[in-house]
């Protein structure tokens, strides 16, 4: 067992604080990575404050861990010591039902998320990328493509693999009318990478100011869902629409966007339901509203070699450590353009 310097919430009242725990010994297919950057994702505050109802302490977060390999197992063979590497929100699953063979691990029942999760080679709690190494079977790691920012890339292994899956599996290209609901860490990823597919891409937000962000992000317009008059001329204008918010909102609105057979997307996870919609948004003219949960490992790094081939990587703030608790309460207040991504030299191992 080595030990692994990391930080971690006690409780769901606690603050994130130094913590150590020993990472598991090298299996014949696992990897270890010192991890040298880490996103910050709004489902890391929600787990280390219990939001959801399900968290167990101690609490290691960070699924957007980007490192170098620094030792392999036995039996490798995708990846060699000083490669980069990347995990994202799996690190395994049961590898034999039907979305297992389908690339869909997401899905799988017995799936093993990288933090707060039972491992079934150890039986211990997972432990996230808020640390100073991991260990991962090489099947579950990302190879970050040369040429990628590795800080700005880090929220990719989320963020971007979270907006790519939808965007693909329902065929977003050229010609595509194109929505994005919402400009924060999915969002401005959402913009990007519909931009980068050829799709014409429209911010739907309550904020005129950003705008600007839009526009440079790849978006050709502003819709501003507080004005009526504005949600009025855009009804029926969009194929499909990739909505981000983590927050209660008006779907009706949204769905009234649609053209005949158009599809609304939810990505955002909030504390409570949503309020509840009008059949009629859905039946007069055949539309849709889906859900979409992260990826599969082969369609993110799908994902990570469209990004490098496009120079695609996400806006980030980046912090030290000790300023995580800080970075959580600014990003409450949605203030942060458009990622926090930690940088592990400067994790205390003392």
């Amino acid at each position: 067992m080595l030990k692994t310097y990391a930080y971690a919430a006690q409780s769901a009242q606690s603050d994130l604080a130094p913590f150590t725990f020993d990472v598991r010994e090298l299996g014949d297919y696992d990897v270890r990575f010192e991890v040298l950057f880490c996103g910050v994702c709004h489902s890391d505050l929600h787990a280390a404050r219990n939001e959801w109802g399900a968290s167990s302490y101690p609490l290691v977060p960070g699924h957007e861990a980007v490192g170098r390999v620094v030792e392999v197992g036995a039996k490798v063979s995708r990846f060699a010591v000083g490669d980069h590497v990347g995990v994202g929100c799996l690190v395994d699953s049961c590898r034999t039902c039907a979305d297992c063979a389908e690339g869909v691990q997401q899905f799988c029942s017995a799936a093993v998320w990288t933090y707060d999760s039972k491992h079934p080679k150890t039986g211990e709690t997972t432990r996230g990328g808020y640390a100073s190494q991991m260990v991962v079977d090489e099947a579950y790691a990302l190879r970050i493509p040369a040429g990628l920012d590795l800080a700005a890339a880090a929220p990719l292994l989320c963020a971007g693999i979270t907006t790519w899956s939808p965007l693909r599996e329902w065929g977003v290209g050229p010609g595509t009318k194109v929505g994005v609901v919402g400009l924060g860490g999915l969002g401005h990823m959402g913009v990007k990478l519909a931009a980068a597919l050829g799709a014409e891409v429209t911010l739907i937000t309550t904020s005129p100011g950003k705008a600007a962000d839009a526009a440079r992000l790849g978006a050709s317009r502003v819709l501003i869902s507080t004005d009526k008059v504005q949600m009025r001329a855009a009804s029926n204008q969009f194929d499909f629409i990739l909505d981000t918010v983590a927050a209660q909102h008006d779907l009706n609105a949204l769905l009234s966007l649609l053209r005949r057979d158009g599809t609304l997307v939810l990505l955002g996870i909030p504390e409570d339901n949503q309020p509840s919609i009008r059949a009629t948004q859905l039946t007069t003219r055949r539309k849709r509203l889906a859900g979409s949960l992260i990826g599969g490992i082969a369609q993110t790094q799908e994902m990570l070699d469209f990004c490098a081939e496009k120079g695609i990587t996400a806006d980030i703030e980046l912090i030290a450590m000790p300023e995580i608790n800080t970075a959580y309460a600014r990003m409450l207040k949605s203030d942060v353009k458009y990622r926090f991504v930690i940088d592990m030299a400067t994790l205390p191992r003392a």
